[in-house]
């Protein structure tokens, strides 16, 4: 089984004002599940896992419905306020919805760094432990020493990075980036999702790239390494299948059922049938 790990979906009309700006013009209009559906199948991916976009749990009763509708969609990363009074109540609500799968507070542009090392976060955190839901990181590299504190206070919470915490390619690199990961790498409850690398190459290309996705595959092994695309965001600076082919010359042969299916099956328990 092949899975594409992170992708998203939106329409213009449900996030007035909400990223993208029209100035992306090669993702500001719709992306449907028909949309993707011939990238699916000209690479071969049997199932993926639809990320939440937006701060919003319309969104994320949205994609489960579209989840209902779709059935490459095997799972839903969704969102709801983990710091609400209300937070393992809105979790249960979520969770009972089978095709949900995790949750993604949107950490990276969060104006406090050490949001997520909060011990308030801790009955929601605790409610997404009993309800065997995974964690999305979505961070930056300034905040991958609150996320070792979190991983390190939470560790039956399965947590994912996303897009290797977005080190800076096209700007010369994060310092620290490679130590950071590696001492998130070191907690057997973090993997580590190889996508979203391209964008942040910013025209660097997929040479710009392949250092960056070596050291994660280094740190992370086989086992807690999982392949996404990051589209329709992916087409800011590729194309869907030139990315996977890419990931695919990376890793090496004998890792490509794990890298590129069974980890994610495993990590967001998606039912492979």
């Amino acid at each position: 089984m092949r899975i594409d790990a992170h992708h998203h979906l939106w329409r213009l009309a449900d996030r007035p004002g909400a990223w993208p700006p029209p100035n992306l013009a090669a993702i500001h209009r719709d992306f449907t599940p028909d949309d993707l559906a011939p990238l699916l199948a000209a690479a071969g991916i049997d199932g993926t896992v639809l990320v939440q976009t937006l701060e919003d749990e319309a969104e994320t009763d949205a994609m489960l419905a579209l989840a209902g509708r779709h059935g490459a969609i095997r799972g839903v990363v969704g969102w709801t306020d983990l710091k609400a009074a209300d937070a393992p109540a809105a979790i249960a609500r979520l969770a009972g919805d089978p095709r949900l799968k995790g949750l993604r507070p949107m950490l990276q542009d969060h104006p406090d760094d050490a949001w997520i090392a909060d011990p308030a976060l801790a009955p929601a955190i605790d409610a997404m432990v009993a309800h065997d839901l995974a964690f999305d990181a979505l961070v930056r590299p300034r905040q991958l020493a609150s996320l070792l504190t979190f991983a390190t206070r939470h560790p039956h919470l399965r947590i994912v990075i996303d897009h290797g915490a977005k080190p800076a390619i096209g700007r010369g690199g994060s310092p620290g980036w490679g130590q950071a990961l590696a001492a998130l790498a070191a907690r057997p409850n973090v993997a580590c999702k190889l996508s979203g690398l391209l964008t942040e190459a910013e025209g660097g290309g997929p040479e710009a790239v392949r250092p960056y996705a070596e050291t994660i595959l280094d740190l992370f092994g086989p086992g807690r390494v999982m392949w996404g695309s990051d589209w329709p965001v992916l087409n800011l600076a590729g194309d869907y299948g030139a990315w996977f082919a890419q990931c695919r010359d990376w890793v090496p042969p004998a890792h490509h059922d794990a890298v590129f299916g069974a980890n994610a099956v495993a990590f967001y328990r998606l039912d492979p049938a």
